[in-house]
């Protein structure tokens, strides 16, 4: 007969083993890691704003030195005092957004979707201009735009002038020292603004999303409007606010290419900071610039609908 075997005995069930609980230091890395950051923000963002905050309320005199009163008069003394050059500067920076839009968007799709193995070259060109300086870059416009230059010339062959003059935005046959230069101006420093964020968010559309459309019988307009426009929403609302904020407080191009009808409140903040020494005025109009721009941008932003963007 064959021997019969016997089963093992079930094993003991064992108890489950206690993990360990993390390390107090692995949980603090990532704060330690957002230190520098958080430090340099601090130093460099914060207490700026705080002592500027605190300059604006002061009254005094730069020999007699300057005391915290709480003279929130000067915000209003400010405001309607330069509120011209605050309104030209929404102006200024709004046609500069348009014609960049207008001049990106574009460029940006055919990067995108064009360029193929050109690609890099063109987006090399693109941030070329960055490697020099923005004040070379600036008065460089001054030679461009020089009276009986050939762009003049141009301009007054195709009579563009005559409808920029009708518009206000130019005087007479020259460019210089008037909008239209602080425009071109703005436009040509802030355009790699635009392009950068459009090109990433058009790069990103699946391509097969227009073979779709067009398996639809869509019309490439139909097929712009309805899928591509609406999908680089986020790239459009991002490069517009790059560009508007800066433009908006930028005073080099209307100093070196615009006169005294076309000063912008940055120009109005440097005068105060710089020449007439009036240090509490001169915060009170940056903190009123930047009060105006956020309301407008917070605007801006609810109204296309892009609110994850703030």
């Amino acid at each position: 007969m064959a021997a019969v075997t016997e089963a093992p005995p079930p094993l003991a069930p064992t108890a489950p083993q206690k993990q360990k609980p993390p390390r107090r230091r692995g949980r603090l890395t990532p704060y330690w890691l957002l230190l520098p950051g958080i430090l340099w923000l601090l130093v460099f963002f914060a207490l700026p704003m705080i002592y500027q905050a605190s300059t604006s309320v002061q009254t005094g005199s730069l020999e007699q030195g300057y005391k915290v009163t709480w003279h929130f008069a000067t915000y209003w003394d400010a405001l309607s005092a330069y509120w011209p050059q605050f309104v030209r500067s929404v102006l200024y920076a709004a046609a500069a957004t348009l014609l960049c839009l207008l001049l990106g968007y574009p460029l940006a799709y055919l990067i995108a979707f064009r360029a193929g193995r050109w690609r890099n070259l063109i987006m090399i060109l693109v941030i070329a201009p960055f490697f020099t300086s923005f004040l070379i870059r600036t008065l460089a416009w001054k030679t461009i735009l020089a009276d009986g230059g050939p762009v003049v010339g141009a301009l007054n062959t195709l009579h563009v002038l005559d409808v920029t003059n009708w518009l206000g935005w130019t005087s007479g046959d020259r460019v210089l020292a008037t909008p239209l230069a602080v425009v071109c101006g703005l436009t040509y420093n802030f355009l790699p603004f635009m392009i950068l964020p459009l090109y990433t968010s058009l790069e990103r559309i699946d391509p097969r999303l227009h073979e779709a459309a067009g398996d639809l019988y869509a019309q490439p307009f139909t097929t712009f409007r309805k899928v591509t426009f609406p999908l680089s929403m986020p790239g459009v609302v991002s490069g517009t606010l790059l560009t508007f904020i800066p433009a908006a407080g930028d005073y080099v191009n209307a100093d070196l290419l615009g006169s005294t009808d076309t000063r912008m409140v940055g120009n109005v903040i440097q005068t105060q900071f710089l020449t007439v020494l009036d240090y509490p005025k001169a915060a009170a109009l940056s903190f009123i610039l930047m009060a105006a721009i956020l309301v407008m941008v917070t605007v801006y932003i609810r109204r296309s609908g892009t609110e994850d963007l703030v």
